[in-house]
């Protein structure tokens, strides 16, 4: 399984990506991390990723890309994979496409964690506050100012990764305001992993049925369910064949009647011309 998680700052991505690389047996691939890695190794795409970064420059798009390519390529991603922070924009997106291909693989889903913004700041400040308590370390990002500067940031390059996923039928979205595991429920469902559920108090209609109506009874004979077809409207054939013979017999008796009244006034007219000739009246 083949995974991007989409979704701004604190929308609980963390939260789903550990959940489903437990559940699946997939690992979480942050790019960050495969940077640091690359560099620290020393592999060629890493010594050039530290030369970039040497000179204060942005790594290219290229260069992530493979980074991403090696990682994919070890042991532990075998049965699939989490991306974390890549692609962010829709050139990386296509950049990560074209690599996928020429592997020979393709992304499963892409779910976006659809979240209300206003409610971010509380999620942060709740956040915070939790790891204060625990005695952890406050990541440097997580305060009002760096929140504000990072869903900007989304805003304007990841967001339109949703139409260019929904464009390929790859998005998947989930309400991501709702309980952490209603949300993982969801994505279950969307990744094709949970049956669909019936809601309470409502059973399945058996196929062919109308709302309050029982399903009707298939018939069959013989010949086969066109054979059935014809068994069942034969008798309605008949009715049919039945009215039309009484009616043409209605009208060949009507023309009947018209043409022998026709007959008796002719013959009328006759006997009266030949009584009033011989009275002379002619």
């Amino acid at each position: 399984m083949r995974l991007i998680l989409l979704g701004p700052p604190g929308c609980g991505k963390g939260t789903q990506s550990q959940r489903l690389t437990e559940k699946y047996g997939i690992v979480q691939l942050s790019t960050g991390d495969m940077l640091r890695a690359a560099v620290k190794a020393e592999t060629p795409v890493g010594l050039r990723a530290r030369d970039i970064m040497a000179r204060g420059e942005l790594v290219p798009d290229e260069v992530v890309v493979s980074i991403v390519a090696d990682r994919i390529e070890r042991p532990d991603a075998k049965n699939g994979f989490i991306l974390d922070g890549f692609p962010r924009t829709v050139p990386q997106a296509e950049a990560l496409a074209g690599m996928l291909k020429q592997k020979g693989i393709g992304l499963d889903a892409v779910v976006e964690l659809k979240v209300d913004e206003g409610i971010l700041h509380e999620r942060i400040a709740k956040r915070v506050a939790e790891m204060k308590a625990r005695g952890e370390t406050v990541r440097a990002d997580d305060n009002p100012e760096a929140l504000e500067k990072r869903v900007h940031a989304y805003r304007v390059q990841t967001a339109p990764l949703v139409s260019y996923y929904r464009d390929h039928r790859l998005l998947r979205t989930v309400d991501g305001m709702a309980p952490i595991p209603e949300v993982s429920a969801e994505i279950d469902r969307l990744l094709g992993k949970a049956p669909r559920k019936q809601p309470a108090g409502k059973a399945r209609r058996p196929k062919g049925a109308r709302r309050g109506k029982p399903a009707k009874a298939k018939t069959t004979t013989k010949s086969g369910p066109k054979g059935a077809a014809r068994a069942r409207t034969k008798p309605a054939r008949k009715r049919l064949a039945a009215k039309a013979a009484t009616a043409r017999a209605r009208v060949r008796r009507g023309a009947r009647s018209v043409a022998g009244r026709g007959s008796r006034k002719t013959a009328a007219r006759t006997r009266r011309k030949a009584i009033n000739k011989g009275r002379g009246r002619g």
